[in-house]
């Protein structure tokens, strides 16, 4: 793999879903780094180095939805996938709204994370 490859930053606190969807976004030639929280992603000073961000929307600490609208006052125009367990229509809205460009919903298939990340990767 090449320096030229995209890097995908996934923020999850679930472990296990975490190191899943490292997994998969591996299995599909990109580069990933992984953070447990929004405040780790932030502290490693990942948010100019990555294509894609793609975060929990409830964690502990600063939200999918907190880091997004951080990034945008930043000046970071990173594109962001957003994964909810949650179905309420009024995050969903909120979610959209800080620009995420795909929202999922846990859980959700490999295909469906495929389709956000050509979406996000293509914008």
């Amino acid at each position: 793999m090449s320096a030229a490859d995209p890097l995908i930053s996934i923020v999850e606190d679930d472990e296990s879903l975490r190191q899943a969807m490292v997994g998969l976004v591996r299995s599909l030639g990109y580069r990933v780094a992984s953070y447990p929280s929004a405040e780790d992603f932030l502290a490693a000073d990942a948010r100019d180095r990555s294509n894609c961000v793609i975060t929990d929307i409830q964690m502990p600490g600063l939200s999918g939805i907190d880091l997004k609208l951080r990034l945008t006052a930043e000046g970071v125009a990173t594109p962001v996938i957003m994964v909810t367990a949650r179905a309420e229509p009024a995050l969903h809205e909120k979610a959209m709204a800080s620009g995420a460009c795909c929202l999922l919903r846990k859980p959700f298939t490999a295909e469906a994370l495929i389709d956000c990340l050509d979406q996000a990767l293509a914008a």
